[in-house]
């Protein structure tokens, strides 16, 4: 393997890597040489970490909540006890309870608040404590990679979505704050929106097939872009957000600011924003808001899915 793209001697947490998403991810970053820290809540993780060694790799699981803020520090103990460093770190675990906004429980916010955002976070603060001491110890730059997991929903807020939808804009400025914070010490942060088939989205995803074995919705074409990402290769690349899907990335640009309104005589009055802002939006099509429906156009791919 190409140097750049090697993770030889490098060392992987993934989070809620027991299946789906996190199990493809976990398998890419092995197969580039990386030892991998397993983590999910359940047995699963030993499963993965038997895959990983069967194939000659090396791995150890670490079951727990990443919705604990220790968890953290534990996986990041982990891999620096086991086996002496930590270089890539790739936040996935979520959960899904999907509701209406007027059928939002307590616990539907909390749940998937926790183990996305704070899950996120929790992991990111521990890896940022041992980066941001090995570059201090190093005199200069160390290897990180973060790839957090962001979706879609914060582009388009689904309706019955408004807990996950907010808990992966989070996500997304977590990363952006992620990448500024820590871009110093040598620790490259981006954002993925992965449409694959997990147990999450099987009831979204339907099956499909495609040239050249994978059909548009396997995770392992994440897992591969994840390990791209991780690689020496991706080190120009921070702070970034990419769609990816099928046989694409999508590398997402900036918002713009579509229009500025301004006062007149330097302070806005009510009737002033009641003659400049009405009649702007007074022939707006109600669905040109914020969300950025057009994203749904990637849909049509190569693979020919769906």
């Amino acid at each position: 393997m190409n140097a750049d793209l090697s993770l030889a001697g490098r060392t992987a947490i993934v989070t809620g890597a027991g299946a789906g998403l996190g199990r493809a991810e976990a398998l890419a970053l092995a197969a580039q040489g990386a030892n991998v820290v397993v983590n999910d809540v359940g047995p699963a993780a030993e499963k993965v970490v038997a895959e990983i060694t069967g194939a000659g790799g090396s791995a150890v699981a670490v079951t727990g909540d990443v919705g604990d803020w220790s968890m953290g520090d534990a996986l990041v103990s982990a891999a620096v006890d086991t086996y002496g460093s930590l270089d890539v770190l790739v936040n996935n675990a979520g959960v899904l309870r999907d509701k209406m906004l007027f059928n939002l429980s307590e616990p539907d916010w909390d749940d998937v608040v926790r183990v996305h955002l704070k899950g996120h976070a929790a992991v990111s603060r521990a890896a940022a404590v041992h980066w941001r001491a090995a570059s201090k110890a190093a005199g200069g730059p160390v290897y990180g990679r973060v790839v957090n997991t962001a979706s879609e929903a914060f582009l388009f807020g689904p309706a019955g979505q408004p807990n996950y939808s907010a808990a992966k804009a989070g996500i997304v400025a977590l990363t952006l704050s992620t990448s500024a914070g820590l871009g110093r010490y040598g620790v490259r942060a981006n954002a993925i929106c992965p449409r694959a088939r997990t147990s999450m989205t099987e009831a979204t995803f339907g099956e499909g097939t495609s040239p050249g074995g994978l059909d548009a919705m396997a995770p392992e074409r994440v897992g591969t872009f994840v390990g791209y990402l991780a690689s020496p290769a991706a080190e120009r690349i921070s702070g970034q957000v990419f769609i990816v899907y099928g046989d694409m990335v999508a590398l997402m640009a900036a918002p713009t600011v579509e229009k500025k309104f301004t006062a007149a005589n330097g302070v806005f009055s009510i009737e002033e924003f009641g003659a400049q802002v009405t009649p702007y939006f007074a022939e707006r099509d109600p669905h040109r808001t914020y969300a950025a429906y057009s994203v749904a156009e990637l849909d049509t791919t190569g693979t020919n899915a769906g």
